[in-house]
């Protein structure tokens, strides 16, 4: 940052010396008029020409200096914990329905979605939250891993990502702007296209002919060849309007901000990779002639110059030289060259997208680690796992083992004392660990896992439903989902909607039918008479805690993970302490 910093002063200052200069050639052009110089008055507006243009590449260079200050600011602000709320939250993408992507925090401010998005297009930005809300097959989750290691040390590479093209993410229409590259052609006449280009010019010099008669130039047969010319063109412009603007409107609804999908897609095809995933997505966006980032520069001319049929001038010479016309079939052209490849030249800037996000993630987290995968039977086993989402001077980790013989965890612990921050821990770096990225652990080892996840149901008044109702749909979700294969299961407060005697009849068969589906996971909750499920569990069942200590008035945690059952409840302490008399 202070590299670039010290980039941006100069260039700063280079910008101001440009301008004094700028403004003594003004002075001089004034004094020039004065004393009717005008050749020193021609030469002066020449130079202030060629002044503004390099003013502009100044101004342009001074902008891009600022923003990759801002790339690395913004970095060191996620490093000193300081990151939410100021990125992209990804709300857009939360399911209304999900088995874990509200539960886990994925989306929202302060939210995993927020803390790994580096993806500048609106399309890189959907395929990260892709990965999230589902587990990826093993051999995708290894090709990633590798991919991720190779860009977590090319700074370079996502620093120029960040900073290419001002302005927000661009919001490109991705299924649209693929679905227009496949749709059939609608103005297939490339065959009469020198006709059209003659007839255009023939239109022009009618244009000139009229300018000429509204002069007075006296020119035999003037009239004569510049109204022909009108009904000739006009004519053909009305045979082909209909599909001119059938043409038109279907690629200004398609194709919006092509600016950064082709300075993305230029700076990935620069790039010497190595790893096979990288290779194959380069591979992705090759085709014959000119390179992807071309073809959309050039389909974005095609739409600049398609805006320009607003243009007053245009509305009323555009019948005769046919401008509509041209511009249609030339948009014809484009997408009968290059509009089949579009859906994968986008989704190959996606996937890169949302692998450089966790490369970017992985760089400034280096001592996470990637888990390791395992094929066979159904396990998770972490050392040393803690919340990503919570600085490192807070955050406490703990070890978990789950698999045979032990698959389930009842969680005791009076209130506040990390039950439910350890399920989110567990949560949040398996979703990680099956999405490619690393996780917050000195190791963890697991198989392929569905996360189900009841940590934060709500009632609805819109559904009409209370929160137990709420909770015991989504119960039946998770069991529905352990009979179709591995899943983590990730229970906060099982049923406590209820009474006692239907909590503990109730949680005892959810747990069973959990277990006997060979899915594993934690409950937790403050009934200590729920902890004698696990008699009924047998061997696949086990009780740990957290604990408190009420020291000088003040409740103290530790939030480490033991065995067994807690021994008591601050419920009462902490209410005191809030100053309610109990």
């Amino acid at each position: 940052m202070e590299a670039r910093r010290q980039a941006f002063a100069e260039s700063d200052a280079q910008h101001r010396r440009w301008g004094d200069f700028r403004l003594f050639v003004l002075a001089a052009l004034l004094v020039l008029v004065y004393w009717r110089l005008w050749w020193g008055v021609l030469f002066c507006v020449l130079l202030l020409f060629a002044l503004g243009v390099k003013m502009q590449a100044l101004e342009d260079a001074r902008s891009r200096w600022r923003r990759t200050i801002e790339f690395y600011e913004t970095g060191l602000e996620r490093l000193a914990g300081r990151w939410a709320g100021k990125g992209l939250t990804g709300e857009a993408f939360l399911p209304a329905e999900h088995l874990y992507a509200r539960d886990l925090d994925l989306f929202g401010i302060g939210s995993l979605f927020e803390l790994l998005c580096r993806a500048r297009t609106r399309m890189g930005q959907s395929k990260l939250a892709q990965w999230l809300l589902g587990p990826a097959p093993f051999g995708v989750v290894v090709a990633r891993q590798e991919a991720v290691r190779e860009l977590s040390d090319r700074l370079d590479l996502r620093e120029d990502l960040a900073v290419i093209v001002g302005g927000n993410a661009a919001e490109v229409n991705s299924e649209a702007l693929a679905a227009w590259g496949e749709a059939p052609g609608i103005l297939v006449v490339g065959h009469l296209r020198p006709l059209f280009w003659l007839l255009s010019i023939l239109g022009l010099l009618a244009i000139a002919a009229f300018v000429a008669l509204l002069v007075g130039v006296p020119l035999p047969g003037l009239r004569i060849f510049a109204l022909a010319m009108v009904v000739i063109c006009g004519s053909v412009f009305l045979r082909y309007r209909a599909q001119s603007t059938a043409v038109l409107e279907g690629a200004e609804h398609a194709v919006h901000e092509l600016a950064l999908l082709s300075a993305v897609l230029r700076r990935f095809e620069s790039e010497n990779f190595v790893a096979p995933e990288l290779l194959a997505l380069q591979r992705e966006m090759q085709v014959e002639g000119e390179p992807p980032s071309v073809r959309i520069a050039q389909l974005r001319r095609w739409m600049d110059l398609a805006d320009s049929r607003d243009h007053v001038l245009l509305k009323a010479a555009g019948p005769v030289i046919l401008w509509d016309l041209h511009l249609a079939i030339g948009l014809e052209a484009w997408r009968e060259k290059s509009g089949p490849a579009l859906r994968r030249w986008m989704d190959a800037v996606a996937e890169m997208e949302a692998l450089v996000s966790f490369a970017g993630y992985r760089y400034e987290n280096e001592s996470d680690v990637f888990p390791e995968l395992v094929a066979e039977g159904v396990c998770l086993e972490g050392v040393g796992m803690s919340h990503p989402l919570m600085p490192r001077t807070q955050a406490v980790a703990n070890d978990l083992r789950l698999g045979e013989p032990l698959q389930a965890l009842v969680v005791s612990g009076s209130n506040m004392s990390g039950k439910s921050t350890l399920m989110r821990t567990v949560g949040v770096n398996v979703v990680l660990a099956q999405a490619g990225g690393v996780v917050r652990a000195t190791s963890l080892r697991l198989t392929s896992l569905q996360v189900g996840a009841s940590i934060q149901t709500h009632d609805s008044l819109a559904a009409n439903t209370s929160r137990f109702y709420a909770e015991i749909l989504r119960l039946r979700d998770i069991l529905q989902q352990a009979g179709e294969g591995p899943v983590l299961f990730l229970i906060d407060e099982v049923l406590s909607g209820t009474n006692s005697h239907d909590r503990r009849i109730g949680a005892e068969a959810i747990l069973r039918g959990l277990v006997q589906r060979g899915a594993i996971g934690l409950t937790s909750t403050h009934d200590l008479a729920l902890t004698r499920i696990v008699e009924e569990l047998g061997g696949t069942g086990g009780n740990v805690h957290f604990e408190d200590q009420l020291v000088d008035g003040v409740m103290r945690f530790d939030y480490k993970m033991r065995e067994g059952v807690v021994t008591h409840s601050n419920a009462i302490a902490l209410m005191r302490a809030v100053g309610l008399e109990v």
